[in-house]
């Protein structure tokens, strides 16, 4: 992949959408930055990236997944030897790229790829998405490792806070100016006060839930609904039919997150990583209801911008048709108070993570590259 005059750039990470959507985001912004430059992205065979990278034009090639167990078991005993064998399977792929730099997100692919990558002194450039930083990410930053940061309150040495990357559509959109178009685009009233729910391409049971049982008093407040409840998560009523109700509907996916942000007058989603920053970078007034399972990082990530008065937090147990009639429905018919939260969003909002990002990798490969290790 590499010649004498050109940069080589390997970008490790995978797993879920969360580390493969702004890993695609520093690729494209190198390859803008510098068009000689070679790519590579390195991943698992079974996780998402192995049919999202290569539909996004990038070159992926792939090494062993090694999770590291959470409790004692046979696979603990096992883990030494099966993290040697990906770091060998790390350092010949990194060898035949000719690497000059390591691009780390995070994922079972990373630790292995980030021990290889010290041992042949190649820089390394680690972007965190979350505020609870992941395990691979905490190991990378204590090798030396440049570090970057989606939130500015996640602790790993030296990090820098640039934000999230994300697709230009969806930094560059100006929600104002779209919104009667994507509302109309997406069979919406572009008059009528919207609220969009969203529980991710997988969907939240919970919030469908509640969604279905607060459709009658939405429409009656004049609300229309658009509700992506996620793929095989569609809503049935008593008699096992989809959900139908005067101004709700539903549907399962949507492709283009930005035209339902540029859609909303008010999203209501959980409070992964991507989705939170998003929401800041477009300026759309939200309502987060975090996943009540895992370490909590959900909650954490929205904290911020809830603080900033851009969004509100409501736990997915407190989250009912009730708490919808009493916060939800007076939000939405009060314009003045949705344009405060827009603003306070956009405040917050990094729409350059990208260019950021790689800026940082183009340094670090300089750096290397000065300093001899390889010409």
């Amino acid at each position: 992949m590499s010649t004498e005059s050109s940069l080589s750039v390997v970008l490790a990470g995978g797993g879920t959408a969360g580390h493969i959507s702004p890993l695609l985001a520093i690729a494209n912004a190198i390859r803008e930055a510098r068009p000689d430059a070679g790519l590579l992205a390195v991943g698992t065979p079974n996780g998402m990236e192995a049919r999202l990278v290569p539909a996004a034009g990038l070159d992926l090639a792939t090494i062993s997944r090694v999770p590291f167990p959470r409790k004692p078991s046979m696979d603990l005993l096992r883990l030494p030897g099966r993290l040697a064998g990906a770091v060998k399977q790390a350092g010949v792929l990194l060898d035949e790229a000719g690497a000059d730099v390591l691009v780390g997100v995070g994922g079972y692919v990373c630790t292995p790829m980030y021990l290889a990558a010290r041992r042949r002194k190649i820089p390394i450039v680690i972007h965190e998405a979350n505020t609870r930083p992941g395990l691979a990410n905490r190991v990378g930053a204590r090798l030396g490792a440049t570090v970057a940061v989606a939130f500015a309150g996640t602790r790993l040495p030296g990090a820098v806070h640039v934000g999230m990357p994300m697709r230009r559509e969806i930094s560059g959109l100006d929600r104002p100016a779209l919104m009667a178009a994507a509302r109309t685009e997406l069979g919406l009233d572009p008059e009528r006060p919207a609220l969009v729910v969203t529980g991710g391409s997988s969907g939240a049971q919970s919030i469908n839930r509640t969604i279905a049982a607060s459709v009658g008093i939405l429409a009656t407040a004049g609300i229309q609904t658009l509700h992506i409840t996620g793929r095989d998560k569609s809503v049935h009523d008593a008699d096992g039919k989809p959900l139908a109700a005067p101004g709700y509907q539903q549907v399962e996916y949507v492709d283009g997150m930005e035209t339902v942000y540029a859609a909303a007058g008010l999203l209501l989603a959980r409070a992964g990583a991507a989705t939170v920053c998003e929401v800041a970078a477009v300026g759309v007034p939200a309502v987060f209801v975090p996943l009540p399972i895992g370490n909590g990082e959900q909650a954490l990530n929205a904290a911020g911008l809830a603080e900033a008065g851009g969004a509100l937090i409501v736990a997915d147990n407190a989250f009912t048709p009730d708490w919808v009639r009493h916060n939800i429905i007076p939000l939405l018919q009060d314009g003045d108070r949705l344009a405060r939260m827009a603003a306070s969003s956009g405040q917050l909002g990094i729409r350059d993570a990208d260019r950021r990002m790689a800026g940082l990798v183009l340094e670090a490969a300089s750096s290397s590259n000065r300093h001899g290790r390889k010409q």
